[in-house]
C-alpha cells in the first residue's frame, strides 16, 4: 500500500498557512510599537502562507482518507514544518541570522520546551519577542487538539491515556464530535490566556509582558521577555503567584477545567491523577522551601520583617520553581542549581515527572508514573498469588493489559533515549552535568539545565550538532516517542 501523498501535502499546507497568519499577527504588533522589523516579518508571513496556498491548490483533489501510516508522518513532519517555517521572521529580521541557532530557537518554542540561545533578549524587536512566545502557543494547544484529534485515531501511547480517560473514546468525552471538543479546549486555553493577561497587567506588568508571559505559560513554554525571566519581578511577589497559579493549570488536565467550568467540582476532584498531581506538588514544595529556608540564600521581601520575609520568599521560590519544572514550563525565579547540592539532585529528578495527560506539559507524566508504580506494587500480590487476576485499577476502573505494556514500553524507551541523548551530549564535549541535564531538558521539553545549560547560562554554549540533536530529543519528547521513533524503523516503509 502507498501512501497518500497528496493529502499529507495537502495538510502541510494548511499548516503553513495557519503558520503564516499567526506570523501576520506578530507583523501587526511590530506595527503598532514601530520596532523597525514590521517589513521583514510580514515578508515571512507572505512566503510562508503563499508556499501553503499552492501546496493546498496543487493537492486539492486529494482523496480524504487518512490510513494509520500517513497519520504518523502528518503528525511528525507537520511539527517540523512549522519549525522550518517558523524560522524566517528571525533569518529575515536578522534577530538570529544563523540558521542552526534560528532552528533550535524555533523548535523549542514549538515544542514548548522554552530553551534559549539568544544571550540578550531585552535588544529584541517587540514583533520578534511576540513570535517567539506565539510559537509557543501554538505548540501548547496544537498537542492537545494533535491528542483528542489525530493519536487516539493511530491507536499510539501516552497520548492515548489522555484519550481514554478523557475525551476521546471514553464515556467522559466533551462531545461526541471530535473537532467540538478541540473548540471548548482551544476556548478554555484562550480563556485562561486572557484572564492571566489582565491579571498581570493588573499587578503591575507591562501589557506587552503580560501578554507574552501569558502565551509562554498556558502552553508551559517558558519563554520571558526578559533576560533574567521572572526573576525581574522577584520584588512584586503577587506577579509571581499569579503565574504559579496559571503554570499549575496549564500543566492539569484541560478536560478537568471543562467538567469545573460546567458545575461538575466533584468530577474534578475524584480525578486520580489530579490527587496525585497536587498531593505530589504540595509535599515536594514544602520540602524544598525547608531545604531553602535553613540551607540557602534567598532574597529577602521588602514588605516583611526578616524572617517572616525569608519564610515567604523561600516557601514562595520552591513553589514557583517546583511548579515551573514539574509542568515543564521552564520560567525561572532564581537559580535553582545554586540552592545546594541536594535540591540540584532533587530537580533533576522532577524533571522527569511531567505534568498531567492531556495539559501543555511535557515529560513523562503524572499519570504514567502512577501506573508503572501500581503495577509494580501489584507484582508482588501475583508472585504470591500466581493464578489470580490481578489488573492494575485507574479512576476506580480496570486498565487493560494493552495500555500498561504501553505505559512500560513509553518508560523503557524514554530513559533509554535519555541515556543516548546524554551520551552524545558527552561526545560532543559537554561536561557530565551538562550532558545529563541537557538531555534531561531537551527530552522532558523543561527548558533551563545543570552546568553550563543552568537558568544563569542558555543553550548557545552548545555546539552546532548539539543543538540539532537537541532539537530532535525536543520533537521527540513533545510528539510521545513512538510517533517519532516508529517513522525510523525499516518495517514503517515497507509496502503492505
Amino acid at each position: 500500500m502507498g501512501f497518500n501523498t497528496k493529502i499529507i501535502i495537502h495538510l502541510m499546507g494548511l499548516l503553513l498557512l495557519c503558520n503564516g497568519g499567526f506570523m501576520l499577527l506578530a507583523a501587526v504588533v511590530s506595527g503598532i510599537y514601530e520596532d523597525g522589523v514590521t517589513l521583514e516579518i510580514t515578508t515571512a508571513s507572505i512566503v510562508t502562507m503563499m508556499i501553503g496556498v499552492m501546496s493546498m491548490f496543487l493537492t486539492r483533489g486529494h482523496d480524504k482518507e487518512v490510513s494509520r501510516k500517513e497519520g504518523y508522518i502528518i503528525v511528525t513532519f507537520g511539527w517540523i514544518i512549522m519549525a522550518a517555517s517558523g524560522v524566517l521572521p528571525y533569518i529575515f529580521t536578522g534577530a538570529i541570522p544563523n540558521l542552526t541557532n534560528a532552528f533550535f530557537e524555533t523548535m523549542s518554542g514549538y515544542t514548548t520546551t522554552g530553551a534559549s540561545i539568544i544571550d540578550d533578549i531585552e535588544v529584541l524587536p517587540e514583533g520578534i519577542l511576540f513570535w517567539r512566545s506565539l510559537t509557543h502557543w501554538i505548540g501548547g494547544m496544537g498537542i492537545i487538539v494533535l491528542a483528542i484529534a489525530i493519536l487516539p485515531l493511530l491507536g499510539i501511547g501516552g497520548m492515548q491515556l489522555f484519550a481514554a480517560e478523557a475525551p476521546g473514546p471514553s464515556a467522559d468525552k466533551l462531545h461526541p464530535r471530535i473537532t467540538d471538543t478541540a473548540k471548548r479546549l482551544w476556548l478554555i486555553y484562550f480563556g485562561y490566556t486572557v484572564a492571566e493577561t489582565i491579571l498581570l497587567y493588573a499587578a503591575g506588568m507591562t501589557f506587552f509582558d503580560a501578554i507574552n508571559h501569558s502565551l509562554a505559560t498556558l502552553s508551559t513554554g517558558g519563554f520571558s521577555t526578559k533576560n533574567a525571566s521572572l526573576a525581574y519581578w522577584n520584588s512584586q511577589p503577587l506577579i509571581q503567584y499569579i503565574v504559579i497559579f496559571f503554570m499549575f493549570l496549564a500543566g492539569s488536565n484541560f478536560v478537568l477545567s471543562y467538567f469545573a467550568f460546567k458545575g461538575k467540582v466533584q468530577k474534578v476532584l475524584r480525578d486520580e491523577e489530579f490527587k496525585y498531581y497536587v498531593i505530589f506538588t504540595f509535599l515536594i514544595v514544602i520540602a524544598v522551601a525547608l531545604v531553602i529556608f535553613f540551607m540557602a540564600e534567598v532574597p529577602v521581601s521588602d514588605y516583611h520583617p526578616k524572617v517572616l520575609g525569608q519564610a515567604e520568599s523561600a516557601f514562595r521560590h520552591a513553589l514557583f520553581q517546583v511548579v515551573a519544572v514539574v509542568t515543564t514550563t521552564g520560567f525561572v525565579s532564581a537559580d535553582f542549581t545554586a540552592w545546594t547540592p541536594f535540591i540540584t539532585v532533587f530537580f533533576f529528578g522532577l524533571m522527569f515527572a511531567g505534568g498531567s495527560a492531556g495539559s501543555t506539559a511535557g515529560g513523562i507524566k503524572i499519570m504514567r508514573h502512577i501506573l508503572i508504580i501500581k503495577n509494580g506494587l501489584l507484582e508482588f500480590k501475583r508472585t504470591l498469588h500466581p493464578n489470580a487476576v490481578i489488573p492494575v485499577r485507574f479512576n476506580n476502573k480496570t486498565v487493560t493489559e494493552h495500555v500498561v505494556y504501553n505505559v512500560i514500553g513509553f518508560f523503557v524507551l524514554y530513559m533509554l533515549l535519555f541515556v543516548i541523548g546524554a551520551l552524545v551530549l558527552g561526545f560532543l564535549g559537554l561536561d557530565f552535568e551538562s550532558s545529563i541535564g541537557g538531555a534531561a531538558s531537551a527530552l522532558g521539553n523543561v527548558g533551563p539545565a545543570f552546568g553550563s545549560l543552568s537558568p544563569l547560562n542558555n543553550f548557545n554554549s552548545l555546539p552546532e550538532l548539539g543543538k540539532w540533536w537537541c532539537g530532535f530529543l525536543m520533537l521527540a519528547g513533545r510528539l510521545e516517542l513512538f510517533t517519532v521513533l516508529i517513522l525510523m524503523t525499516p518495517y514503517f516503509w515497507k509496502r503492505t
